[in-house]
Formats: structure tokens, C-alpha cells, sequence
């Protein structure tokens, strides 16, 4: 019997680049795009693979899944996967973890920028009639800034890397960073506080774990500069969104600049929407054109590794 492949996200209007590299096996094919129904459940239950983007897979459905032997991501975030489920089930957990790091890397940079140089203010007064330099706020020189890059991963060291081009000295955080790596890119490793304490920019790249969640809390917001920004391009659950707006509005930080958010779509009366010194982009630092194709070529590249008996090239656990 042919192997099934389910596909189960959304957000693409056809799944014909999985089509034609799964097509270098025999494999069924079946795009169900959520996993939110009982007959997309049904689907899952009865797959070999388990494609998916940002569908929580939890232990309850993976318990369910009779003969998978892979839940492919097709993105990098894995907090929505319940992998140690997947361990214990004896199924792969890969994922993508290099399709977009010129892009998001380039969306933390860019979010950097529209806060240094006041871009917000100008858009929004200059249309008014305000021809006014000092419209986007007080600003300070860039080379005499300092990025701070918490997560020190493949994205963290291009946004690190991307920094020093600029000209802004850059320090980073990660305890799991290699220190060689770094010191070639001409970024300083310091303890956390160091970081919150120092830098003028504080631009997030770490996973979502337990360890991670809320590390942009009440406690580490009071020990930013007045001056200072914050910007998330990694995962929405790593800021504490109340303490942030709180931050803000108390003008303990100077704003933030958020391409993620802890539920998303932004709701309709979420406050950071009333708020001008808080910027926020919908989630599209991974977007271009061609990421678009790259992340779901290397996830059917995956599916087709596994589905020969080979391992994955890029896997999450051992089975």
C-alpha cells in the first residue's frame, strides 16, 4: 500500500511544488489545510506523514496517529508540536531551519532602522503637513548604538552580522552560543543583565520553550534604558505583552517594534494598536517570494528522505 502524506496548513493556494517532488516516490496525497475539523483529524490519524505550518500538534492527536513516521514543520517555530509525544510514538519531528534567514534577519534590521532614524513619526506627521525634522523624536548617532542579539542562532548571528554592517557595536546572549563563532562576527557574548542594561536595541531570535516564555517580562523591561527599543521577530510568547505596554506607556522603554504576537491575527481591540511607540508588522518577517517556495521544497525534501528509509537532514529528536 502507497504511503499517505497529509498536508494540513493553510496560507498557500495550491500544493503543487509538494506535488511534484513527492512525486519522486509513490505516495497519496492528501491536502486537508487544517487540523481543526474531525475529518482533517480523521485524515491525521490514518497518515504516514503529517505535514503542517503553524497547526498545533498535540500529544492528544499524535497518540491517535496509527503509523506516522514523520510530522514535518514546513517553517522553524516547533512550540505548536508536542515532540516529546512524538519521541515516545517512535515519529520523527523535522523542521526548516534555514529558508528564511536572510529574511527574517533583514525584517529585525529593517525594525531596528524605522526606530532609529523616527521613521514612524514621519510617516505619520509629514502627510499632515508637518515638514519637521524633529517629528520622529530625539535621535542618536547609529555607530554609537549598541544591538544587543538575545538567541545566537543561524537568524541571531545574520541579525548580529547585518548590525555590525550598520556600524552599531553589537552584544549577544545565548548560553548555548559557540564563542568562536561570535568573536569572528565581532560580537561580544555578556550575561543577560549586561545586555538589558547596555544596549539600545534589543532584538529577540531565541525558540519558544519553557525557559524562553515571557523572558521579556516586567523585571528585565525595568532594566532597559529609557532610550532603548525592543524588537521580536522570533515568537510572540517570549514577551509578557502586558508588562511591554505597561513598559511603554510608563516610558520605561522607548517603544517596540513586534513582527509576532503571543495569538495572532492582532485582535481588533488589542492595545498595542492604540499605542503609536509599539509597531507591528503580521508576522511576515519570513516572507519573500522565494522563501515562500524554498520552506515547502525542503519540507517535501523531507518527507521523500524518510518516506526511502533515510534520516531526515534536518530532525528535532532521535527515534
Amino acid at each position: 500500500m502507497k504511503p499517505t502524506v497529509v498536508i494540513a496548513y493553510p496560507g498557500f493556494g495550491d500544493i503543487e511544488v509538494e506535488r511534484e517532488i513527492l512525486g519522486r516516490i509513490e505516495v497519496n496525497v492528501e491536502h486537508v489545510g487544517t487540523l481543526e475539523t474531525e475529518e482533517a483529524r480523521e485524515a491525521a490519524r490514518r497518515a504516514d506523514v503529517l505535514m503542517v505550518t503553524i497547526q498545533p500538534v498535540p500529544a492528544e492527536l499524535i497518540e491517535r496517529m496509527e503509523r506516522c513516521r514523520l510530522i514535518c514543520r514546513v517553517g522553524t517555530g516547533l512550540d505548536a508540536i508536542d515532540i516529546p509525544a512524538a519521541t515516545a510514538r517512535g515519529i520523527w519531528v523535522t523542521y526548516a531551519p534555514d529558508y528564511s534567514i536572510d529574511e527574517v534577519s533583514t525584517h529585525a534590521i529593517a525594525l531596528v532602522l524605522a526606530q532609529a532614524r523616527g521613521l514612524p513619526g514621519f510617516f505619520r506627521t509629514t502627510p499632515q503637513g508637518v515638514w519637521d525634522a524633529a517629528a520622529g523624536g530625539v535621535l542618536y548617532r547609529l555607530s554609537e548604538q549598541t544591538l544587543g542579539v538575545i538567541g545566537c542562532g543561524r537568524i541571531g548571528q545574520a541579525t548580529a552580522s547585518k548590525g555590525r554592517g550598520l556600524g552599531l557595536q553589537v552584544q549577544a546572549f545565548d548560553p548555548y552560543a559557540d564563542a568562536a563563532v561570535m568573536a569572528d562576527l565581532g560580537v561580544q557574548l555578556v550575561d543577560l543583565e549586561t545586555l538589558f542594561r547596555s544596549s539600545d536595541y534589543i532584538s529577540l531570535h531565541s525558540p519558544l520553550t519553557e525557559e524562553t516564555r515571557h523572558l521579556i517580562n516586567a523585571d528585565t523591561l525595568a532594566m532597559m534604558k529609557p532610550t532603548a527599543y525592543l524588537v521580536n521577530a522570533a515568537r510572540g510568547g517570549l514577551v509578557d505583552e502586558e508588562a511591554l505596554l505597561a513598559a511603554v506607556q510608563k516610558g520605561q522603554i522607548a517603544g517596540a517594534a513586534l513582527d509576532v504576537l503571543a495569538d495572532e491575527p492582532v485582535a481588533a481591540d488589542h492595545p498595542f494598536l492604540q499605542e503609536e511607540r509599539i509597531l507591528l508588522t503580521p508576522h511576515a518577517g519570513w516572507y519573500s517570494e522565494e522563501s515562500k517556495v524554498d520552506v515547502r521544497v525542503q519540507g517535501a525534501e523531507e518527507v521523500v528522505r524518510v518516506l526511502r528509509g533515510e534520516r531526515p537532514r534536518a530532525p528535532v529528536n532521535s527515534v
